[in-house]
């Protein structure tokens, strides 16, 4: 595994964790939803963040949880009403490194959200709905369309694509939020999930890893627990 110099400063500095939904077609398929022309996003808070050996992943009183593997980027530099012609390779610049995460989804809380029209922050914002590697150097993913994603929930794998299946590239996801409001310095954008999304249950072992030309470069280990407090999913 490689080095790794900027342990978590990375994600104690993040303003905003922005996330492209539906960027693999196959994803999109699974969940019968529809393709997007253009991309977008929501967004998750910070306190959603599940650090790296800190502690079990919470599954909520009566949610279905979903998890949904993503590669990471951490913008250099602030970004505001950028061009269509934003090019790749600017797009790259502006990137100070990379993370594995995993984007955990209350599906039940989401699906009556968008069945009633209602916001779905909820299914998104949990504490601990935002599992998190240690840092990933530039340098250690020289090309971001060609990194291998796997999610393994009791050591079968769940989830195994690569980054190059994603629709909309980061030049085109940069320019379209950057629109949208203005992206700062430090802020983690997730590039979205493929496909194989699926339950975790109390009790589970998560392992999700980032692979590049088959040299492992992250890795995050969690297990499922049942979520403290009085909440319990009911309908809205």
């Amino acid at each position: 595994m490689s080095s790794l110099r900027m342990p978590l400063k990375y994600i104690d500095n993040a303003k905003k964790i922005l996330c492209i939904g539906r960027n693999y077609a196959a994803h999109i398929k699974e969940l019968n939803s529809a393709q997007p022309q253009q991309p977008f996003f929501f967004l998750k808070p910070t306190s959603s963040i599940l650090k790296p050996n800190n502690g079990p992943f919470l599954i909520p009183k009566g949610v279905l949880v979903h998890h949904e593997v993503e590669l990471a980027f951490i913008l250099n530099k602030e970004l505001k009403n950028l061009s269509e012609s934003f090019s790749p390779q600017e797009a790259i610049d502006a990137i100070e490194g990379y993370a594995l995460t995993i984007d955990m989804t209350a599906r039940n809380v989401q699906n009556e959200a968008k069945k009633k029209g209602l916001p779905w922050s909820i299914g998104k914002g949990f504490d601990t709905f935002l599992p998190v590697s240690e840092f990933i150097p530039k340098s250690a993913i020289p090309d971001p369309y060609n990194v291998d994603l796997q999610l393994k929930i009791n050591n079968e794998i769940e989830q195994d694509d690569n980054t190059n299946l994603m629709i909309f590239p980061i030049h085109k996801i940069l320019s379209s939020m950057s629109n949208i409001m203005t992206l700062e310095k430090g802020d983690v954008i997730l590039t979205g999930t493929p496909k194989g999304v699926g339950p975790i249950v109390e009790g589970d072992d998560i392992e999700a890893t980032l692979s590049v030309d088959g040299k492992e470069i992250a890795r995050i280990e969690c297990k499922a627990e049942l979520k403290p407090g009085f909440y319990e999913y009911k309908e809205t």
